[in-house]
């Protein structure tokens, strides 16, 4: 049985923007850095919150992320940019390049920013919610490190390569699908890892296409390229795993091409036998629905086909019908009230980390 250990959402937002200072990061930059990962937490997603805070830890201490943002504009025309990251703190380039999309789609109608050589990012639903608070739609799409097999293959050479897109409606929430485009995600395994659970579905292959539930052991394995996670549909065409792999292709494409960017293996962190930068991709698009209809309409319909379908007839009448957003926007006040929950394994990072860096906010 999982111990409860539970954070208050204030204070765990002011430790890691603690760390993310003491590691050099700007008071600035650190506070969007952190405020990205408490979205998460209250969003009840948990592998891309205060759980990955160690990851950040280790790349900035290892030379893999450049801790003072840096970003160069290479192109800037109209509705169109293009940056380099230069390596920097991802949530950072991703929020500024997201806010100039929506600042050119005030004037254009349309705005996009494509990125290179960039560094994880966290959720990438966070970036279309900017354009939410605009009266606008927005997506944002990200290429990630190789984990994933091409239907038909078992090396793992894309990442999971998620999309998240977000609607305004007249509804208390707007619509926002943000998911990877394979089965799981490498950083849900991780949390099964820390809960010493194994993985409960078919959804994990080693290089003889035999199902892998040790989370442990997947790790390891994806590591050495003996593993790879399965796009969604799963194993080969049945059930609809080349859907999934296109969906991924259609991410690598955004995020690598129209920067001149990295893609693919290019992306593994590891050149020459060595770690290095991960370079990886992002594309940020806004809508400004004002310049195709009226805001007011627009939100009815979304609304309309948002309430529809959660009238439609259900198999069971305990059974409640969602759409795209409405789950993790109702968990964010229970986990103000609660707190973020972790386990025991992250708690042992967490002391690692306010132990190393003699932080002054305590959270344990």
């Amino acid at each position: 049985m999982e111990n409860n250990i539970f954070l208050q959402v204030e204070k765990t937002y002011q430790f890691m923007k603690d760390v993310f200072i003491e590691l050099g990061i700007s008071e600035e930059d650190a506070g969007i850095c952190a405020d990205v990962l408490i979205a998460s937490d209250l969003r009840g997603i948990k592998s891309h919150g205060i759980g990955r805070l160690k990851m950040y830890y280790d790349r900035i201490k290892a030379g893999l992320i450049n801790p003072k943002t840096d970003i160069e504009i290479i192109k800037d025309k109209k509705s169109v940019a293009v940056w380099d990251g230069k390596h920097s703190m991802g949530h950072v380039v991703a929020k500024k390049a997201m806010q100039t999309a929506i600042d050119k789609a005030q004037k254009y109608g349309l705005g996009s920013v494509a990125v290179r050589n960039s560094t994880h990012f966290g959720i990438a639903g966070y970036y279309p919610l900017m354009a939410i608070q605009n009266n606008m739609i927005g997506m944002a799409v990200t290429n990630a490190r190789p984990s994933v097999a091409p239907t038909f293959s078992y090396e793992p050479i894309f990442g999971t390569n998620p999309i998240a897109f977000s609607a305004p409606s007249d509804m208390e929430f707007p619509f926002l699908f943000d998911a990877a485009t394979s089965i799981i995600q490498r950083g849900k395994v991780e949390v099964y890892n820390r809960k010493k659970v194994d993985i409960p579905g078919e959804w994990i292959i080693d290089n003889n296409g035999d199902f892998l539930k040790n989370p442990g052991e997947i790790i390891k394995k994806l590591l050495n390229k003996n593993a790879a996670l399965l796009p969604i549909g799963g194993l080969g065409e049945t059930d609809g795993g080349h859907k999934g792999y296109g969906l991924a292709i259609l991410v690598e494409i955004l995020s690598a091409a129209l920067q001149n960017g990295s893609y693919l293996d290019d992306l593994s962190g590891i050149k020459d036998g060595k770690n290095t930068y991960h370079q990886l991709g992002h594309f940020f698009l806004a809508i400004n629905i004002d310049f195709y209809t009226d805001i007011d309409d627009f939100k009815k319909i979304v609304g309309n086909i948002m309430r529809k379908l959660k009238n439609s007839k259900k198999l069971s009448k305990e059974q409640e019908i969602f759409v795209a957003g409405e789950k993790e926007f109702y968990k964010g006040p229970e986990i103000k009230k609660s707190g973020i929950q972790i386990n025991p394994g992250l708690q042992q990072n967490l002391k690692i980390i306010q132990d190393e860096l003699k932080i002054k906010t305590k959270i344990l």
